[in-house]
């Protein structure tokens, strides 16, 4: 939650100004927590109307900033995806103004869907991208322009996100909860507090020239679905529906469903919590899923 976030987060230099590309789920928890430590923060969405629009951002209908959008920004992050053909919206719109700014760090938030499938092994920073799904490749087509920008850049890859109002917690209460097993199946996950913390986190060691070009960014433990979805339904004391094979299962998934289970990887987060000195305010779905709960009790 954003007040346990706040109390281990030390606050940017003063002078410091945060731009969010997309403000949507993750890219509001990330404004918030800036905020919350005295960063002044400006976030784009698609159109003004929406939730925490300060200015609307839409590369299609050629919907783009002021040009003094940019004054004094310091750091920007991206939670803005592909287009279609893999190039990316930011860079092909802004690229040039983004070149003309004196940034201190930029973020990329990425996929790790870029690894591919490596049969439940675990993924590292280094290892090479062998991306399947077209989504993937459309991703490590944008990692690639923005590291090919003479920008102070980090490519943030997150596996499964989740939080308050998107987690197994929430899909339980709204009915939508399947069991599905597949052998050997496990998922890696990130809850959006921990994107929020590393992010900052990771703007401070830019300061002190510390700034890997990629980077995991996941919990400590990742495992089945049904783990998820049995320790979610222990919390609220309720039953949940008998588990499903998945070749049965699949019979009745969208393609897209089904090509989130064609691919089985375990995400490292050995260099963001060992090596860069992170320390992960939910290590696992447990953690995790009891802020979900105390937000959802919160909200009702």
């Amino acid at each position: 939650m954003l007040e346990a976030l706040v109390k281990r987060s030390s606050p940017l230099p003063v002078e410091s100004k945060l731009l969010i590309f997309g403000g949507g789920f993750t890219g509001q928890h990330i404004a918030g927590l800036a905020r919350a430590l005295g960063t002044k923060v400006i976030c784009t969405r698609r159109t003004n109307k929406k939730a925490g629009s300060d200015c609307a951002f839409d590369s299609e209908s050629k919907l783009l900033p002021p040009k003094d959008f940019f004054k004094d920004v310091t750091h920007i992050l991206s939670c803005v995806p592909p287009n279609q053909t893999g190039e990316d919206p930011v860079l092909n719109s802004l690229g040039k103004e983004l070149r003309n700014i004196p940034l201190k760090w930029v973020g990329y938030l990425s996929t790790t869907g870029v690894y591919g499938d490596r049969q439940g092994e675990w993924v590292h920073e280094t290892d090479e991208p062998k991306p399947h799904q077209p989504r993937s490749q459309r991703r490590w087509a944008c990692e690639q322009a923005w590291l090919n920008e003479d920008l102070p850049i980090q490519i943030l890859r997150l596996p499964g996100i989740y939080g308050p109002g998107r987690s197994a917690i929430k899909n339980i209460l709204s009915g939508k909860t399947k069991m599905i097993h597949k052998p050997g199946q496990v998922f890696s996950r990130i809850h959006v507090d921990d994107i929020a913390g590393a992010a900052i986190h990771l703007m401070h060691l830019a300061e002190k020239d510390i700034k890997p070009k990629i980077i995991n960014l996941a919990d400590n433990l990742p495992c089945t679905n049904i783990e998820v979805m049995q320790y979610a339904a222990s919390l609220l004391r309720t039953s949940l529906p008998p588990i499903e094979p998945f070749k049965i299962a699949s019979r009745n998934m969208s393609p897209m469903a089904i090509s989130f289970w064609e691919e089985n990887r375990r995400v490292s987060n050995k260099m963001l919590c060992h090596d860069l000195g992170y320390s992960l305010v939910h290590p696992d779905y447990k953690s995790g899923l009891r802020d979900c709960l105390s937000q959802e009790k919160k909200v009702n």
